[in-house]
């Protein structure tokens, strides 16, 4: 893969992993305007967004292993089963049927109205912040949300997000945890899918692009992550679903 293709397909898939705005969605449509795939290089630079990630709370997790308090990991726990076991069941499909321009769309659009309508729903509300809050039940529906996210162009972090605000969450603690589930969901994904493409990765892909996506995937995600937190803190996520509707339009126009 040439490093220019890598470099945007990193700065594309760290820009869109944690926004609630669905990275897969954006690499089917960039790879689509490009004439190339991404293919298993998806894998490279979803790791990179893992490891921003990893990173980022480092310091948080290390803390709750030093108290040996295992609340907030089972909680990541529970909310990664429910996927788990669809995306076991259903992922061929999906894969078959729907990474096309349009069906992506549509989750686009369709997700975009689901936040916006929410959005103006819970205004002025009372809402639980700190992830002491994050219950093993309520990470439960946060699961169960996030099965929403197997259809391309519905966005994981978007479906956790809503799921969290529903179950009372703020939507700053929303997003915290939905990063945090991201570990054991997209960790999972890209051990599974990894090995099946591992002579793939190993041949067809080559050493510096695998590092310049990894990379610049990491760094980005990273930066996003960071800067999401604090938009949140005083914004909302509508003007997120007008991105995603104005998106779908174009897709279905031009695509």
């Amino acid at each position: 893969m040439p490093i220019l293709i890598a470099l945007l397909l990193g700065v594309v898939e760290g820009l869109t992993e944690y926004l609630p705005v669905s990275s897969t969605g954006h690499l089917v449509l960039v790879s689509r305007v490009l004439g190339r795939q991404a293919g298993s290089f998806e894998i490279v630079i979803q790791l990179g967004a893992i490891l921003a990630v990893v990173v980022h709370y480092r310091g948080l997790l290390f803390s709750y292993l030093q108290r040996r308090d295992m609340r907030l990991f089972v909680s990541m726990l529970v909310g990664f089963v429910p996927v788990a076991i669809i995306g076991k069941l259903a992922g061929h499909a999906i894969k078959e049927h729907l990474f096309f321009p349009k069906p992506i769309a549509i989750a686009l659009a369709v997700g975009g109205v689901v936040m916006i309508v929410i959005e103006r729903l819970r205004k002025n509300k009372e809402t639980l912040t700190g992830l002491e809050h994050v219950t093993p039940m309520r990470a439960f529906y946060i699961g169960l949300g996030q099965c929403f996210a197997l259809f391309p162009g519905a966005s994981r972090s978007m479906c956790t997000i809503v799921a969290g605000q529903l179950t009372g969450l703020s939507t700053a603690t929303a997003a915290e945890f939905s990063f945090l589930l991201g570990i054991p969901t997209l960790g999972a994904a890209c051990l599974y899918e990894g090995f099946k493409s591992r002579h793939e990765l190993a041949h067809d892909i080559g050493g510096a692009s695998m590092a310049v996506g990894l990379l610049t995937s990491f760094f980005v995600a990273w930066a996003v992550v960071a800067s999401f937190l604090r938009y949140l803190k005083s914004h909302g996520l509508e003007p997120f679903g007008w991105y995603r509707i104005l998106l779908a339009i174009a897709v279905l126009k031009f695509m």
